[in-house]
């Protein structure tokens, strides 16, 4: 099967690069190293007996047409939006964001997740994401693991189904 494109989208400090890192080398680091235009690299993954080779992109900043290029966006299949569930100025503007993203990947499949679900309660999590003018695909916790397998486990069933 040909390599999927995955774009790792978000605000700065949402935890997009150590997502990267715990999926593809399972390590994390409290360091905060912002990331400078974009670091790939390639991971296969089963899905259902399927081997699907993702091509992920991890992307410097924020979602936006003078902040990132788009052409980091040209023949991707999908984008991870992240945003910090403890954070709320990075989803402030989830629903634009979005809106610009679906206009970038016309039929390409766009998750949103929530990341830094070690920081804060269950309580406090179904909070933020009733809050929110959309639904969020999955929260995750980089510093654990806890569902960044299963983020893109989701993602490659949705990737195989299109």
């Amino acid at each position: 099967m040909t390599s999927k494109k995955v774009i790792l989208s978000g605000s700065f400090g949402v935890g997009k690069t150590s997502l990267f890192n715990k999926f593809i080398h399972n390590k994390f680091s409290d360091k905060y190293l912002t990331t400078i235009g974009v670091k790939v690299n390639k991971k296969v993954i089963n899905v259902d007996g399927t081997e699907l080779p993702l091509l992920i992109w991890d992307i410097a900043g924020e979602v936006s047409q003078n902040k990132v290029p788009n052409s980091y966006f040209l023949g991707a299949s999908s984008v991870i939006y992240v945003f910090d569930l403890t954070r709320p100025q990075t989803y402030k503007n989830l629903q634009t964001d979005l809106d610009y993203l679906k206009d970038l990947l016309p039929g390409g499949v766009i998750k949103v997740v929530g990341n830094k679900k070690d920081l804060m309660t269950p309580e406090a999590i179904e909070e933020v994401k009733a809050s929110l003018p959309l639904p969020v695909d999955i929260v995750t916790s980089a510093k654990t693991g806890e569902n960044v397998e299963e983020l893109f486990q989701q993602l490659g069933r949705d990737l195989i189904s299109v």
